[in-house]
């Protein structure tokens, strides 16, 4: 991809996650450009985001999101979002947001920011993995292995998309098979998204959202590509601990430590290339096998 396609999709993603004011505490966030079908669940939480943060200082991060997943967006169609002002404290403030779409909420979020302060640290440290630039991106593996791969989930490949993702393991379709509920992956915005903070952090509660959900699934070798799958994020929470920008590489650890009942369980951990974990992240999702008898 050239740089001048790279700029663009960057620019998609920056015009997507710039929420409109349309009133006091309403914002509308413009529908996905050439989308079809269901609203990608990351777009409404990081337009969500951005509508709650529109409301806050800047002395005031957004330290953690938590968002219910209610009905299926319409990916043509714009979302309102309405922001309660719940709190406006010293150091904290506190905001909910609902977004409507056909006169029904498909999804709510609660937030809070927190004025930055010194205090203890530790960390996890950040696994020992291939770098980004030994590594090859999921378009370039699936020109590869594009014999092997579902119609569907080529599609989707070759659909231009603002997040370049490099994995460090194969996951299905890309490879099949039983494997530990654990992945890796290189992340970034393509593009530059400029110097607002709170841009890079509406992209990355954008971002979190990819393949996250598929981990608690790798264990039976199932993909979202499966016919005989179906997949919904329930719920999906980000805690953001450090600054970052989401145009620079940043690895995306996960694992899932429970499914059943059609319900799966996943966590993650983000960190920058020199290792700072500046965010961690966790979601249940509906994973129904629809073929599963017991």
């Amino acid at each position: 991809m050239s740089a001048q396609e790279d700029r663009e999709l960057g620019q998609w993603l920056h015009d997507v996650l710039d929420v409109e004011q349309v009133e006091l505490n309403y914002f509308r966030g413009i529908a996905t450009p050439q989308g079809k079908g269901r609203s990608f669940g990351g777009q409404v939480v990081g337009q969500a985001l951005m509508s709650a943060i529109r409301t806050v200082g800047e002395e005031r991060p957004v330290h953690s999101l938590h968002a219910y997943f209610m009905r299926p967006g319409d990916a043509t169609q714009p979302v309102l979002y309405q922001v309660e002002r719940d709190r406006d404290g010293r150091s904290f403030a506190t905001r909910r947001v609902i977004a409507v779409q056909g006169g029904k909420p498909i999804l709510n979020l609660a937030a809070s920011f927190h004025q930055a302060e010194p205090g203890l640290h530790h960390q996890s440290q950040m696994p020992d993995v291939p770098m980004p630039e030994d590594l090859k991106n999921e378009e370039e593996l699936g020109a590869e292995r594009a014999g092997d791969l579902p119609p569907l989930f080529l599609e989707w490949l070759n659909t231009p998309r603002p997040v370049e993702m490099r994995p460090i393991e194969l996951r299905p379709p890309f490879q099949r098979g039983a494997r530990e509920a654990s992945q890796s992956m290189w992340m970034r915005v393509r593009g530059n998204l400029g110097d607002e903070p709170a841009m890079h952090r509406a992209a990355l509660a954008y971002t979190s959202d990819f393949g996250l959900l598929g981990t608690c699934v790798l264990p039976f070798g199932k993909a979202f590509s499966d016919t005989d799958m179906q997949f919904a994020s329930l719920d999906h929470a980000v805690w953001f601990h450090d600054d970052f920008r989401m145009d620079e590489w940043l690895l995306y650890t996960m694992d899932s430590t429970w499914a059943g009942g059609a319900r799966g369980f996943n966590r993650g951990q983000i960190f920058t290339r020199d290792g700072r974990l500046v965010a961690s992240t966790a979601q249940e999702g509906l994973v129904r096998n629809v073929g599963f008898k017991g």
